[in-house]
């Protein structure tokens, strides 16, 4: 089976990935792999404080990633994996990426704002000749409506 492998992050634009992701999955007999990173310098603390935290970004994550994936279920009716990686996020991807062959798209939303279309668009995209699957990036401010016409 396919799937398609998203990030889950706190920025506005990973909704409309999400929802193409799923809305792809549904349409095309594939799956779906949502993946949340946490950046090290979130645990440079002692390591008794590092693993507490790690533990509550991790229940976070968990909690977000639910949100999610009852939505794909009733909604689409994909049943989506959760990965968590620590990690730079550009390594974690292509790692992920590498270590899953079912993976077949990378899926990214891209931020609306003037600083441009977010970290992971911009970096991803200059390397998008060497990736090891096809990028789509998914417009932040794409309609619900818009995005259902085109999966």
């Amino acid at each position: 089976m396919r799937k398609f492998l998203v990030v889950l992050d706190d920025t506005r634009e990973c909704l409309n990935a999400m929802r193409f992701a799923a809305m792809r999955a549904a349409h095309t007999g594939g799956g779906v792999t949502i993946l949340c990173v946490i950046p090290p310098e979130e645990y440079q603390h002692w390591i008794g404080v590092a693993d507490i935290m790690r533990e509550e970004a991790r229940d976070r994550i968990e909690a977000h990633f639910e949100v999610f994936a009852k939505w794909m279920r009733d909604k689409q009716h994909v049943d989506p994996d959760l990965v968590i990686r620590e990690g730079e996020p550009v390594k974690e991807i292509l790692e992920v990426i590498r270590d899953d062959p079912e993976i077949g798209v990378l899926v990214l939303g891209a931020g609306t704002d003037k600083s441009g279309p977010g970290p992971l668009v911009t970096q991803l995209s200059k390397n998008s000749g060497s990736l090891p699957c096809p990028l789509t990036i998914v417009p932040g401010d794409m309609s619900k409506e818009k995005l259902e016409q085109i999966t």
